[in-house]
């Protein structure tokens, strides 16, 4: 209509909170403070994953779901729906503070619940952001940890802040500052990452991953067929395929990587033929 003005619709980007603590200490007040430094990025809506609350049961062992599909998992709980909640999402923030140098408890046994997308990753066009905070040490370990399960499930990782927080004590001035500035990067990084619509170029050990997980599930289709047929449904045993998604991806790494799932697929191919 004349005289009105076009105007653009913004909406707030889905942010998942997986939160592996058991309380709202530390950890919480952290992603708290996320929460606030990005709406001054973007518009962003929070929902919290209370890993302690959230009806998911422990991985049996039982090794259905990787060879068979995960819909074929004897345990009924609420996987599929927490699954579904991180496909809805624009960004999923992985929180945990340290327990005993690594993820909590409630963490580890949400990441075993979801074993199978180490198989069949699925989360590329999501970003995440790593938290871990600490009364001393062990952000480096779960930071890495977090980083390879989050990573080979698919999500770009985008920001990572490992914070500590004495316990009993207040903390230093400097120590205050140090943290606020990197839950402030950390923000700047995952509000960058979630506003850009192409995804970064993969680094060499992503694109090995790539090459030796496709060496080994085209030699699976009687074995594991549930990995098989995935794969082959996603194109990714394609020789045009390069990686998991359509990026650019360097030409050294693709040969290092090729090298790699030669050398993998004889070893497979020797392993079932029982030699």
């Amino acid at each position: 209509m004349c005289g009105q003005k076009n105007e653009r619709i913004v909406y707030d980007m889905k942010i998942l909170v997986i939160m592996g603590s058991p309380h709202k200490g530390n950890t919480f007040q952290a992603c708290e403070v996320l929460h606030k430094l990005l709406q001054e990025e973007i518009p962003v809506e929070f929902e919290y994953l209370w890993l302690k609350d959230a009806n998911l049961l422990p991985c049996k062992g039982c090794y259905v779901c990787i060879p068979r599909g995960e819909e074929k998992c004897p345990n009924r709980d609420d996987a599929p729906v927490i699954e579904q909640k991180m496909r809805e999402a624009d960004g999923v923030i992985f929180a945990s503070p340290v327990y005993g140098m690594n993820v909590t408890g409630l963490m580890k046994s949400f990441v075993d619940r979801f074993c199978y997308i180490f198989h069949r990753p699925r989360f590329f066009d999501k970003k995440a952001l790593l938290l871990s905070t600490t009364g001393a040490v062990g952000n480096k370990e779960v930071l890495g940890y977090l980083d390879t399960v989050a990573g080979i499930w698919g999500f770009e990782i985008a920001g990572k802040a490992g914070l500590v927080n004495m316990p009993g004590t207040t903390l230093p001035p400097y120590r205050v500052m140090k943290n606020r500035k990197l839950l402030e990067q950390a923000s700047k990084e995952f509000a960058a990452a979630l506003q850009r619509k192409t995804r970064k170029s993969p680094g060499l050990m992503k694109v090995i991953i790539f090459h030796a997980q496709r060496a080994a599930f085209s030699q699976m289709e009687n074995v594991s067929p549930g990995d098989y047929q995935y794969w082959k449904g996603k194109g990714w045993f394609s020789p045009e395929a390069r990686y998991y998604v359509d990026v650019p991806v360097n030409p050294l790494y693709g040969a290092i990587g090729s090298i790699v799932e030669w050398l993998q697929v004889r070893n497979i191919r020797k392993e079932l033929q029982g030699e």
